[in-house]
């Protein structure tokens, strides 16, 4: 839908993969990782991953057979994800600063501006 609104063909490589797409210890490592609910830094916000208290729970509730592949498929991916966030709040965060610094040149003081 997106290449046709640009009106661009679409390019197979550039598509994101479907869960289909992966193996299935894959699949069920993306599926359990799902379940985990996200840990944040309590000041900044920061996302810090998931919390695998539960990670155990869900993979005994699911049968998971090979669960040290499993896991090692679901922390690869969690890793991913974290590095991601953290370039994101990264650009983000020099973003702001460039916009501050162009945006006035410095602090501006009420007490000596002429009115």
């Amino acid at each position: 839908m997106i290449c046709e609104q640009l009106g661009e063909e679409p390019d197979p490589s550039r598509m994101p993969l479907e869960t289909t797409a992966f193996p299935a210890e894959v699949q069920v490592a993306f599926f359990i990782l799902d379940y985990l609910p996200d840990r944040y830094e309590g000041m900044s916000g920061t996302y810090m991953g998931k919390d695998w208290s539960s990670a155990q729970f869900f993979l005994d509730l699911y049968e998971v057979e090979d669960q040290k592949i499993v896991v090692y498929f679901m922390k690869t991916y969690e890793m991913l994800v974290v590095n991601a966030r953290a370039e994101e709040a990264e650009r983000k965060r020099k973003a702001e600063e460039r916009k501050k610094t162009s945006a006035g040149g410095g602090p501006q003081y009420t007490h000596n501006v002429r009115g």
